[in-house]
Order: structure tokens, then C-alpha cells, then sequence
């Protein structure tokens, strides 16, 4: 029987809050137009964040070029960028009142410069007009183009991050088009800029112990700093099978075990996210040093 009908563990359980702030956010999305990965991705973390007034924007529309076998994020033919979106962030951020914004988007393989551009604009108009705001970017690989991804970095967010999403040895099985070499790449030339580098895998996808140690010395090696480890969850029973689920003592495990190797900061626990307290990543860096 596919584990998406099995019965999930205790600690997998949770209540979604209901509150004022909740539904700011999401009616402050929605009017705008705007998209968040927060419930393209069906993050369980998105009532405990939005009643925090924090969200994840999801910019360049909300029909993604690839079809990873993990992801919910819909799959087919984009629309045209909208540059209306631009201003659609800023306002929000805005009358959110956000310190701290994370940035993501959809794979874009359909344009030229693979989204990058409308990326740039995005950064550069929320640097501009919204003093003060510290940014992540959680960006695609652009087809490990650096000098498309030095259009973001030029843009200098406080954080660039770029999800590894699992190991090596799974990786041709749970993504579309992406590689784990690429991957590796794309955090080497954020970190050798500078700019705080920051991955995330899943777990739960059947990979071993020992592999998820090698993709943490990997990381490491091209320099990243900041790692994110969280369970993975089938959004529905057409997407990759959950092999197992992972105890939270065993994610403590790892945690610590990453903090052993050199990583900055480290948030792992069943239902972590990218973005899950990306706020705290921001100054990382300078409280170890």
C-alpha cells in the first residue's frame, strides 16, 4: 500500500492556529494577485508563520517549467512575467510590516535568462523601497548559468539559498532536470561571493544515514553555512512515496551533528522548511564569529 494512506505519527500532527494575522496574510496575498510557496507547497508550517505576519512570496507566477516528483507546485506552460508583480511584493511587504522577507519562485525554463532578470528587479525594487527589510532568495538553479545568478547576487539579499532537496544517490529519482553536481555549483559560486550560503534536504525519501553525513561534508566543502533538514511529506498519492518516517530525536541527532561540522545554523525537525525561522539565519554568520 503507498504510505500517503498510512497513518502519520504523533509528531507529525498539528493544529493549524486561526488569528487576525492569519488572515491579513493570506487575504494580503490574495488581493494582490501574489502567490506564496506557503500553500503552493502545502507547507505545514504556514498557519504558525502567516500568524506571525511572516510569509514566503513566490515570485514569476505559479506554473512551474519542471516536474519534480516531490514538489506540488502545479507543472506546465507559464504565463509571461508580470511586472505588475514587482510592486505587488513591495506593497505587501510594506503593509505587512515584514523585518524579513524570503523570496522563492517557480523554475522558469521557458525564458531566455531563466527568470533571473525579473529576480533582479524584485530584490533591487525591495532594497530601494523598503529600507531596512532584510532579504532571502531561495532561487532555482537558472540552468547553472552564474551569470545569471549573479544577477541576484549582485543585488546583495542577506542570504541566497539553494535547496540540494535530497542526496546524491536519489537525487535523478526526486528532481526534474536538476543534479546534484549542479546543485553543488550554484551554492559554491553564492559562497564564494560573499553572501551567506544556505541548502535544505528532506528526509524520509529512503536515503541512509550515511549519505545524508556525505551531503553535509559536501555542503560544507563549497561552503555553505546554513542547512535546513525537515521531513518529507507526499502531497498526494501521485507524488514520490514516503519511505519513512523520521523520529525528531534522530533529527536532533543530525542537527548536532552538522553543527560538529562547521554549519552556522542548522534548523532540523520533522517539519522544517526552508524558510521555517529564516529570520534567525540572517545573522548566523556574525554569532559565530
Amino acid at each position: 500500500m503507498n504510505n500517503y494512506y498510512h497513518r502519520k505519527p504523533e509528531w507529525l500532527r498539528i493544529k493549524l492556529p486561526r488569528g487576525e494575522k492569519l488572515a491579513r496574510v493570506g487575504g494580503n496575498l490574495c488581493n494582490r494577485g501574489l502567490h506564496s510557496i506557503c500553500e503552493s507547497g502545502l507547507c505545514p508550517n504556514r498557519g504558525e508563520c502567516w500568524s506571525n505576519g511572516t510569509a514566503t512570496f513566490m515570485i514569476g507566477g505559479d506554473i512551474c517549467t519542471r516536474n519534480c516528483r516531490f514538489c506540488n507546485v502545479t507543472t506546465g506552460r507559464p504565463k509571461p512575467i508580470d511586472t505588475n508583480e514587482i510592486q505587488g511584493v513591495v506593497d505587501a511587504v510594506c503593509d505587512l510590516k515584514l523585518r524579513h522577507v524570503v523570496l522563492t519562485s517557480v523554475d522558469r525554463d521557458d525564458l531566455a535568462d531563466y527568470g533571473a532578470g525579473h529576480w533582479a528587479a524584485v530584490l533591487h525594487r525591495l532594497k530601494e523601497d523598503c529600507p531596512g527589510v532584510t532579504i532571502e532568495a531561495l532561487v532555482p538553479d537558472f540552468n547553472w548559468r552564474m551569470d545569471l545568478l549573479d544577477l541576484v547576487i549582485n543585488e546583495h539579499p542577506e542570504v541566497i539559498s539553494h535547496n540540494m532537496e535530497t542526496v546524491r544517490r536519489l537525487t535523478p529519482q526526486v528532481r526534474c532536470h536538476a543534479t546534484y553536481d549542479g546543485s553543488l555549483k550554484v551554492i559554491e559560486h553564492i559562497a564564494s561571493s560573499g553572501i551567506q550560503a544556505k541548502s535544505g534536504i528532506m528526509l524520509g525519501l529512503g536515503e541512509t544515514p550515511e549519505e545524508i553525513i556525505a551531503t553535509m561534508d559536501d555542503l560544507r566543502g563549497v561552503g555553505c553555512n546554513i542547512m535546513t533538514i525537515g521531513q518529507y511529506l507526499q502531497p498526494t498519492e501521485n507524488h514520490y512515496q514516503v519511505v519513512e518516517y523520521i523520529h525528531p530525536d534522530k533529527f536532533e541527532e543530525y542537527r548536532l551533528i552538522a553543527l560538529e561540522k562547521g554549519f552556522t545554523h542548522v534548523e532540523s525537525a520533522p517539519l522544517v522548511r526552508s524558510s521555517y525561522h529564516a529570520e534567525r539565519h540572517v545573522g548566523a554568520r556574525a554569532s559565530k564569529e
